[in-house]
This record gives C-alpha cells, sequence and structure tokens, in this order.
C-alpha cells in the first residue's frame, strides 16, 4: 500500500498528471466551436435589444441608475451613443464567431458589455456575469486558429491543436456555475419549502395539459430537489462519455422548460449552447466539418499563454472559488439582507416582494415630506431598489441630493419606512427606521441597519 502511494505521489506521477490536464496537445476544433456559437449567440441578443426598444428603455429613459459600488463614474452615452454602442457590440460578436481580428474584436466586445452592464446594477443578471467571464477566457486562448477569417488572411497562424487547458478552463467556467447554483440550493427554503417554486410553478396552472400538475404542491417539492441534483452532477456527467448523451438530453430538456416557465432571459440558450464544450473532439470536427472546415495538413504549430497573464488569469479563478462563499462572514439570511448575494451563482432561489415609503425631513423646521418614487424612477428600478438595502441607500442619497438641490434644504435627513416579503412569507420590516439612510456609508461591512429577518410559518 506504501509502495502504490509513493508510485501516486512522486515526481513522475504528477508530472504526467499535469501534462494530461495542462498540456496535452488536442485538437482545436472544440475551441473553434465554442467560438462560433458564442459570437453567434451575442450578435443575436445584441441586435434582440435594439430590434425589442430595450436600449431606449433602460439606458436612456432613466432619471437614475444604480451602481456597482466603484463604477458610480460610468454613465450612458444618450439615445445616439447606447445605440452605436450596441451596434458596435452586433458587429464585433460577428467578428469573434467569424474569427476576425479576433482578440481585438473579443477585446471590444468584452469591454462594451461590461460598460453596459455598470450603467444600472438594476439590470444585473447572472449569466451577464458569465459572458463578462467567458470574454475574458476567450481573449486568453487562441480559439481564432482555424476556420476564421484571420488564417485566411494570415493574420494569424493555422493551428490544428492547442494545449488541453484552453479547453478545459471553459469547461471548469461552466461547471462553476452549475456547482455554485447547486449549492446555493442546498437551503431550508429550497428544500423544505420547496421555495419560491412553490409560488411561481402555480402560476403556470392554466397551460394545457400540464397546467393542473405544477399547480400540486408535490410538483414544487420535485422539482426544487430534481433542480438541486441537476445543478451539482450535470457537469460530472457531461465528462463522463457513457452517461453524456442522457446528460445533454437532460441539459436541454431542463433548461427549455425553464426558460417557458420563467423569465429567466437567455441563459437557457447558453448552457444549451455552450455545454456542446463537454462533447467529444471527434464531434466538434464532424459539426465544423459541416460548415466547411477541412483540418490543417500543416505542422502543429506551438501555442503558449503569454507570461505576464497567467497570473491573472489565476487570480481570476481563485477569486471566483472564493467570491461565492463570502456570505458566510455577515450573520443573518443571506436571501434577506443579500450581502454576498451577487456575483455567486444564485440562480432562482428568491421571490421577494417590497415597499418603500421615503420619508424626507428638514432638520431645522421638522417639516416632513413622503417621496413619490415613480418621480425618480421607472417601474422596473423602484420594485428591484424596493428589496435591495444598497440599492436603497442609493436612492437616498440621490434624494438627499435632490432636495438640497432644489428645495435648498441643507442637509436632509431620509427615512424609510421599508417591508419586505420573502419567499412566501408575510412581509416584515425590512430597514431600520430610524436611521438616517443619507449618512449610511456602502462597504463591507455587515449592514446594521438592515433589520434581522424573523422566520415565520
Amino acid at each position: 500500500m506504501q509502495e502504490s502511494w509513493a508510485n501516486i505521489l512522486s515526481p513522475e506521477a504528477r508530472r504526467n498528471f499535469v501534462q494530461q490536464c495542462w498540456n496535452r496537445k488536442v485538437t482545436i476544433a472544440p475551441l473553434v466551436t465554442f467560438r462560433i456559437l458564442f459570437g453567434g449567440l451575442m450578435a443575436t441578443a445584441a441586435f434582440r435589444f435594439w430590434w425589442q426598444g430595450w436600449i431606449d428603455r433602460l439606458f436612456v429613459e432613466p432619471q437614475f441608475y444604480f451602481k456597482l459600488p466603484g463604477f458610480e463614474w460610468v454613465e450612458p452615452l444618450g439615445s445616439m451613443g447606447m445605440h452605436v454602442v450596441f451596434a458596435v457590440l452586433f458587429l464585433s460578436a460577428l467578428a469573434v464567431a467569424a474569427g476576425l481580428y479576433y482578440r481585438w474584436a473579443v477585446l471590444v466586445f468584452g469591454l462594451l458589455f461590461t460598460y453596459v452592464e455598470l450603467i444600472d446594477l438594476t439590470n444585473y443578471l447572472n449569466h451577464y456575469y458569465l459572458i463578462v467571464l467567458l470574454c475574458f477566457w476567450l481573449l486568453l486562448i487562441p480559439a481564432n486558429g482555424a476556420f476564421s477569417l484571420d488564417v485566411w488572411r494570415k493574420g494569424t497562424a493555422a493551428r490544428s491543436q492547442v494545449p488541453v487547458w484552453t479547453i478545459n478552463l471553459l469547461v471548469l467556467q461552466l461547471s462553476l456555475v452549475y456547482c455554485f447554483a447547486g449549492f446555493a440550493k442546498l437551503n431550508a427554503d429550497w428544500l423544505f419549502r420547496a421555495m419560491p417554486l412553490a409560488v411561481w410553478l402555480p402560476e403556470h396552472a392554466d397551460l394545457p395539459l400540464l397546467g393542473s400538475l405544477l399547480a400540486k404542491p408535490f410538483t414544487a417539492f420535485a422539482f426544487s430537489w430534481a433542480g438541486a441534483f441537476y445543478d451539482l452532477t450535470i457537469p460530472f456527467f457531461l465528462l463522463f462519455r457513457p452517461t453524456r448523451p442522457f446528460a445533454y438530453l437532460a441539459v436541454v430538456g431542463f433548461h427549455i422548460m425553464t426558460g417557458l416557465l420563467f423569465n429567466i432571459g437567455w441563459f437557457p440558450w447558453i448552457m444549451i449552447l455552450f455545454t456542446t464544450l463537454f462533447f467529444s473532439p471527434e464531434w466538434h470536427e464532424r459539426f465544423i466539418r459541416t460548415l466547411g472546415w477541412e483540418p490543417s495538413k500543416a505542422e502543429p504549430v506551438a501555442w503558449r499563454m503569454a507570461s505576464g497573464l497567467k497570473p491573472l488569469a489565476i487570480g481570476l479563478m481563485i477569486a471566483q472559488l472564493l467570491l461565492p462563499w463570502r456570505y458566510l462572514a455577515y450573520p443573518g439570511n443571506v436571501l434577506w439582507h443579500e450581502q454576498g448575494y451577487r456575483f455567486a451563482w444564485r440562480v432562482m432561489l428568491v421571490e421577494k416582494h417590497g415597499q418603500a415609503t421615503f420619508r424626507i425631513e428638514d432638520p431645522k423646521t421638522g417639516r416632513t415630506s413622503v417621496v413619490e418614487n415613480r418621480r425618480f424612477l421607472t417601474s422596473f428600478q423602484e420594485k428591484q431598489m424596493a428589496i435591495q438595502p444598497d440599492f436603497i441607500v442609493q436612492f437616498a442619497r440621490r434624494l438627499d441630493a435632490y432636495y438640497q438641490e432644489y428645495y435648498h434644504i441643507e442637509d436632509p435627513i431620509v427615512r424609510v419606512d421599508s417591508y419586505v416579503a420573502l419567499n412566501g412569507r408575510p412581509s416584515q420590516r425590512f430597514i431600520d427606521p430610524t436611521v438616517d439612510l443619507s449618512t449610511v456609508e456602502l462597504d463591507w461591512k455587515h449592514k446594521t441597519w438592515v433589520l434581522p429577518f424573523k422566520e415565520t410559518p
């Protein structure tokens, strides 16, 4: 036994392991497939924003925008400017798919996409965060090394092989999304109250055939437990060749069903298309051959990541492994106070309804006025603001500045009467009504002005 362990832990065994998981040369075909699917889907999404009129609705019409701390300086460019931004997003995504000036195209798309998402944090979705991360990884890998206009114009060397880590990096990224989403579902609300599915599914009781089943309490429990099992295990079933076909059928069925039942945007299509990365190299070669690709007959060209980028890549991956656990640093229910909630792959875990009534007090006269939120916010922004503590403080600061400028009230006191209902429970007071929110600092410390969550039946 000791000898076998010595063999496993020997330097040669470790070198072989690194070689198999990191440096082994494999066909470039999976990267080519991923590049085409990524660019095509992102171009479609950018065009959809334009077609649906969402550019003006989300980035022009609002009077006020909620910010990620540290990015308060990010502002929209007006109607014409934002339409130009989305036109460039569309064109750069097409260039990514075609492999034309690939790295510049990925860089432009990634920076503009990040800019758009930083304009107003009420638009944050987990899959938008995923797109930003994938853009970074695509910058590091030579996905334009075959079947690309860059090869055709001789702007890059034709490659038939790449180090296996370039593929495993993307596989790991997608696996982290699933696994952390599964871990997040291992909570009492999801497993033992079937929340929020017990609220959402009965809303579809009028659907033909399945409607009556969706209204049954046991259906919500079955979906909750199956969803947690799916997220925690699907990457491993996709990696294991014998179970891969059945796992991918589960991916398609799961995401089509969730896409039809819930308003979760492009996430189902992102996961359905991008998880083809788990398929065998032979599948990818067959796929791009149908598009007209012929493998290069030239000798494989060596490729390595620039040494200066390695620490950045390692740091980003470590950050992703740690960020989802930061909620443990704060007392209380993360679904309630939302400290450590974002960037943690907490998907479909919360049904919150809130109401926030702001009162502005003149400290000199004692006069108080009640704010009409819709004077400043769109209906969507108001809904999001009422349930997220940092948004409530940001809006309080906006009111503080507004009442100083237009009503000449010096250092107005801004308080809020706020009530929130979490996952089907009765509403309860959310924010301490005695706190002047205009003086609250948004930092990494525990938000003591968020009242503790009180468990109710």
